[in-house]
């Protein structure tokens, strides 16, 4: 009986100083908080008057996907797929068909008869930059990609090419 009522005692004489830990802690949180607060006060802010000042970007930033010509203007993708099967969202779709000799498209014997990227699908990883072995398939930095339906978010290759 003793014991027990000794660690009764001993946990009220604790109570008092647990809240005061407690209240010491939040208050302390709250201080952290509003120190934040004050110095973002009074610190410049950082608006950006967009359109009418252009929007800085980081130097990785990928944006609308583009595909490149050579110098003579023939396409570079060969449609080997290999962007297709890299992304991760399925937003890629090629249909290849085999070069005409007489009137050539692309520099091998294949090319991208329908190349097509789902933007509504995209998450701009550049999986498909990267799987390119020709060198075919970037991303820009243009971001003003909106568009008013969904059938706008469907960029076809006469869209996406980009002159040499």
């Amino acid at each position: 009986m003793e014991l027990n009522s000794w660690i009764f005692a001993a946990l009220m004489a604790a109570v008092p100083l647990l809240i005061l830990a407690l209240v010491f802690h939040r208050g302390w949180a709250v201080v952290q908080g509003l120190s934040i607060t004050l110095r973002h006060m009074f610190s410049k802010p950082v608006t950006v008057q967009y359109p009418e000042e252009p929007v800085k970007m980081a130097k990785r930033y990928r944006a609308l996907h583009y595909l490149a010509r050579y110098e003579n203007g023939l396409e570079r993708c060969v449609a080997c797929g290999l962007c297709s099967r890299a992304c991760p969202a399925d937003a890629i779709y090629i249909e290849a068909e085999q070069n005409n000799p007489a009137q050539p498209v692309s520099a091998k014997e294949r090319f991208a008869k329908r190349y097509e990227i789902d933007m509504l699908r995209c998450i701009f990883c550049g999986y498909c930059e990267e799987a390119c072995p020709e060198d075919a398939v970037f991303l820009g930095r243009q971001f003003e990609i909106t568009t008013s339906t969904r059938v706008g978010t469907i960029y076809t290759k006469e869209m996406l090419l980009k002159d040499a």
